[in-house]
């Protein structure tokens, strides 16, 4: 096991928190790559990459608003240049499915000259109970731009697991995952299980992208962040990742957590109280 820090991009995050535990846990190094970390780490300001590099074996590279942001790819293509250049052995990768400009992020560190893994992941089961969605569960009714095409959501648990190997163990290098749960669920169905297993009705009601970005400004929420939501509600949601993919069974020899067992968990902290 090397003393040598792994840098964790987005160390507060849904993934990044996860990883940075698992990898501690498990002995390893951890430097927290977050605005908050020190040294501290910002997409928008490459000057302070070079501290944070400094020494890294290897970096979970997690993009903050998200990959299918505006001009996200050369922001990627930049750092993992540098990356190299501080002699990092393995990058991984937080890709979304069916994102062109997240593709075009993953050429850029395919082509960085490092080892490299890529995990392109679907909906985090995990944006039901640590993200914008979170309010509306707890007020019971759920008003999203989301029809009949099913996601195979994917637990955020899986993908930090799958981090931490393709950070930590051989045979992960050059390796593709796409990562998502064992079966689809449409977001009604999504909100009926998390009903369910918060044992109190919630209601799911579709309404149109318009009606869905004007009620994520009038909460507060970002302007970038309702820009991003919907942008995938409007594009991602359209069938392209109606289906199951074997990733987590490759990357780790089990199968996916389901959703329902992610809400049981979830249920069980109380998030979803009234």
């Amino acid at each position: 096991m090397s003393a040598d820090p792994i840098l964790v991009l987005g160390a507060t995050g849904k993934t990044g928190s996860r990883i940075a535990a698992l990898l501690a846990a498990r002995g390893h190094a951890v430097r927290p790559g977050s605005r908050q970390g020190d040294p501290a780490f910002d997409w928008q300001d490459p000057a302070g990459w070079d501290a944070v590099l400094d020494g890294v074996t290897a970096v979970y590279v997690s993009y903050f608003p998200d990959l299918a942001a505006p001009g996200a790819a050369e922001t990627i293509a930049a750092f993992a240049a540098r990356a190299r250049a501080h002699g990092i052995r393995r990058l991984v990768l937080l890709s979304g499915r069916g994102e062109d400009e997240a593709q075009r992020a993953e050429d850029a560190v395919r082509a960085a000259g490092v080892d490299w893994t890529i995990l392109r992941a679907s909906w985090f089961s995990q944006n039901f109970s640590e993200s914008i969605f979170v309010d509306p569960i707890r007020s019971g009714t759920v008003a999203l731009a989301a029809g009949d095409i099913p996601e195979p959501f994917v637990d955020a648990d899986d993908i930090a697991e799958v981090a931490v190997a393709a950070l930590t163990a051989d045979g992960h290098a050059g390796q593709l995952y796409e990562l998502t749960g064992p079966a689809c669920l449409t977001f009604a169905e999504a909100v009926a299980t998390i009903a369910q297993a918060a044992g109190r009705p919630i209601a799911y009601r579709r309404i149109t992208i318009d009606q869905q970005s004007a009620g994520l400004a009038a909460a507060g929420v970002p302007a970038d962040i309702v820009a991003l939501v919907t942008y995938l509600f409007g594009t991602v949601l359209d069938g392209r990742n109606a289906q199951v993919a074997d990733g987590i069974m490759r990357a780790l020899g089990r199968p996916p957590r389901s959703f329902a067992d992610y809400a049981t968990r979830a249920a069980a902290t109380g998030v979803w109280s009234i």
